[in-house]
C-alpha cells in the first residue's frame, strides 16, 4: 500500500484509490483521469495531487539513514574537562570521557542523527544546538527519543540498526551485548534488530593514541504499512 503525502492511498494490487472525501476505483490500465481534479497519470504508477502540492508525491516504503559522531576524550574533571563516560546511555569507566555539550554519548548521537537523516530532517546539531543552555549536560536520550517519535509521526518504523564503535578504551567487547539491549529498548525494538560492533584504529590519528571515540550507524526505516 502506497500512501502519498496528504492522506491519499493507493493500493497497487486491487487499484483502489481512497482519499477523503470519495473513493475511486481504477477499472482498467486504460482510465483516463484528465478530467478528475486533482489526478494525474503518470507512466507507471497514478499520481495523486493535494491542494498544498506543487509537485507529485509518494512516501517511499523505504528510507536509509547514516551517522556519525566523534567526540575528543580528555581527562575527567577536576583533571580535565573530560564528562563521565557515557555510551549507549551506560556508564563505562575510564580515566578519560567526552568533551560535549550535553552528555556526549556519542553513539546515540550518531543513532540520532542517523534517523533524523533518513527522514531528511535537520540534524542534531540543528535541533539540539550547543549554543543553547537548555542542552548543557542532557542525557542524550532525550534527543533520541525526539529523532523516534519523528519516525513514527512520518509513518515509519524501525527496521534495523548497525553501529560500529571506533575506540581503544574502554573496550567494547565486555559489555556489547548489554549496549545491544539498551539500545533496542530505546529505539522500541527487538534486539535482533540492532547490530553493534567494537573496532579499534590501530594506533593511527587522535582514536588510536586513546584521544576520542568515533561512531559510525546505518539504519533502515520502512512504512509503517508495508507488507512484508
Amino acid at each position: 500500500m502506497y500512501r502519498p503525502r496528504g492522506g491519499y492511498r493507493l493500493n497497487r494490487i486491487t487499484g483502489t484509490v481512497t482519499s477523503p472525501p470519495f473513493r475511486l476505483v481504477v477499472q482498467t490500465a486504460s482510465d483516463r483521469f484528465s478530467g478528475f481534479p486533482g489526478w494525474r497519470r503518470g507512466a507507471e504508477r497514478l499520481w495523486c495531487y493535494s491542494p498544498a502540492m506543487t509537485t507529485p508525491t509518494l512516501q517511499p516504503p523505504f528510507r536509509v539513514g547514516h551517522g556519525y559522531d566523534l567526540h575528543r576524550l580528555e581527562p575527567i574533571a577536576p583533571k580535565g574537562t573530560g564528562r563521565p563516560f557515557v555510551l549507549g546511555s551506560l556508564l563505562f569507566e575510564h580515566d578519560r570521557g567526552p568533551v560535549g555539550h550535553s552528555d556526549g554519548d556519542a553513539l546515540l548521537h550518531a543513532v540520532t542523527d542517523a534517523l533524523l537523516g533518513a527522514l531528511g530532517e535537520d540534524d542534531i546539531g540543528q535541533l539540539f544546538p550547543d549554543t543553547d543552555p537548555a542542552w548543557e549536560g542532557v542525557a542524550s536520550r532525550v534527543f533520541l527519543e525526539e529523532a523516534v517519535q519523528r519516525v513514527q509521526k512520518a509513518g515509519y518504523r524501525i527496521a534495523n540498526l548497525d553501529a560500529t564503535i571506533i575506540l581503544e578504551k574502554p573496550k567494547i567487547g565486555p559489555r556489547k551485548a548489554e549496549l545491544r539491549r539498551r539500545l533496542a529498548e530505546l529505539l522500541g525494538v527487538a534486539v535482533e534488530q540492532v547490530n553493534l560492533k567494537g573496532k579499534t584504529h590501530e594506533k593511527v590519528d587522535a582514536v588510536g593514541e586513546g584521544r576520542a571515540v568515533e561512531v559510525h550507524v546505518v539504519t533502515l526505516l520502512v512504512a509503517a504499512d508495508h507488507e512484508g
